[in-house]
């Protein structure tokens, strides 16, 4: 029976006001914290306490059970200010030694892309963060967006981590049926690092698809799903998906919590039957052939590579010109300005300015709380163009704000 290995994110950005032209230089606020609230409020009703408490149930139910978070550090700001209570629950389940917490950034951003000294100083400020909140130390690297390359590799074996996680592709596994992503394989670093890939159809069935009607295999129940996971082989099947598809993306009434429930009460039953922590699975299974990529990957749309945050010019020109005030601020010494940098950087301000296939458009637009890609973009440039002026940089060199639409 193969192991399963699972794995859940939790992210809530800070979300940003409507931000106009004429509020440039008016010492308004960036990010719109009454949204903030209100928005973690109705995710922790609808996701984080019923499925936090699910899986306190799966845990005390079957002593086999395990899964891994991660959680980026905008979600911990987030719990700790607004809802301390639901931050002690995942306190509680990493008590409990069975629920290990990932690395990653702490804002969740697009560092990797463009500043490693950013990047550094974010991985490890979300190391403090899982530590002091959760008293945990994380072993296992996961970048913002699955966003993995060799380099990525690389960075993360230099920097000790025991291995790193990205998405079962095929620019890593090659063509379909080549490769499995239910193995164990080495990263192309000089010690091989180990790299865990998620299978993406096992996930998504879950995560995406399991309340569309228009499945051929709706609706899918607790038993089909588990003569799937029976019938694989290898040695370990990561299921890697969003903690918010328990309430939030599938909604209670569609009966995700009971499937999900039944599901690993079917597997357990068989016999053989395992959950493997990341960790876990790095320190027992065998190691596979080296993978190379030496573009960057993703887990987002079809494309799996960087096209969902920079993939059309207005993206590009906002992390560039964000990043562009990088040396400035660090120069400033200001805890303000640093910390509303560090919150612009997060991925999801440019996923809303992605201007996808249709295929990708519906899963941006149904994220986004901007009515267009350009309203999206125009808002970021301005709270930029705002901060710029904040580091009191001359107007001859100062980064250009978006001019109202005419």
């Amino acid at each position: 029976m193969i192991p399963v290995c699972l794995y859940f994110q939790v992210h809530q950005p800070y979300r940003l006001r409507r931000y106009g032209y004429f509020d440039v230089g008016q010492g308004r606020r960036y990010f719109d914290d009454e949204a903030n609230q209100a928005l973690l409020e109705r995710v922790v009703e609808k996701c984080y306490r019923p499925a936090t408490a699910m899986l306190g149930r799966l845990l005390d139910r079957h002593p086999g059970f395990a899964a891994a978070f991660s959680l980026s550090g905008c979600v911990l700001e987030q719990l700790r200010d607004f809802r301390p209570d639901v931050l002690d629950t995942f306190r509680q389940l990493a008590a409990t030694g069975r629920v290990e917490f990932l690395a990653e950034t702490s804002h969740h951003s697009l560092a990797w892309l463009a500043s490693r000294q950013e990047f550094d100083e974010q991985v490890a400020l979300h190391a403090r963060l899982l530590r002091d909140e959760l008293g945990v130390v994380p072993a296992v690297f996961r970048n913002t967006e699955l966003l993995y390359s060799d380099e990525l590799a690389r960075w993360a074996e230099s920097r000790g981590y025991a291995a790193a996680v990205a998405d079962g592709v095929e620019a890593l596994l090659g063509p379909a049926g080549s490769r499995s992503p239910h193995h164990l394989y080495r990263a192309a670093t000089p010690r091989g690092l180990p790299l865990l890939l998620r299978d993406f159809r096992m996930s998504d069935d879950i995560a995406f698809r399991y309340s569309d009607r228009t499945w051929s295999e709706f609706p899918l129940t607790a038993a089909r799903y588990d003569r799937w996971v029976a019938g694989l082989r290898g040695e370990v099947l990561p299921l890697f998906m969003d903690f918010e598809t328990f309430g939030e993306h599938q909604w209670k009434e569609t009966g995700i919590f009971e499937f999900f429930e039944a599901w690993v009460g079917l597997h357990q039953a068989r016999a053989g039957a395992r959950f493997l922590t990341p960790a876990q699975a790095v320190a027992e299974l065998p190691r596979r052939e080296v993978l190379s990529a030496p573009g960057t990957l993703s887990w987002a749309d079809e494309t799996r590579d960087v096209a969902a945050w920079q993939g059309n010019e207005m993206q590009r020109d906002a992390l560039a010109q964000l990043f562009a005030l990088e040396g400035r601020v660090r120069a400033a010494g200001s805890d303000s300005v640093l910390r509303d940098f560090r919150r612009l950087t997060t991925s999801d301000h440019f996923y809303y300015m992605a201007t996808s296939a249709a295929s990708d458009a519906a899963v941006h637009e149904y994220f986004s709380p901007w009515d267009s890609p350009y309203e999206a973009y125009m808002t970021f440039m301005h709270i930029v163009s705002d901060l710029d002026r904040r580091l009191g940089l001359p107007k001859r060199a100062s980064v250009r704000s978006a001019a109202p639409a005419p």
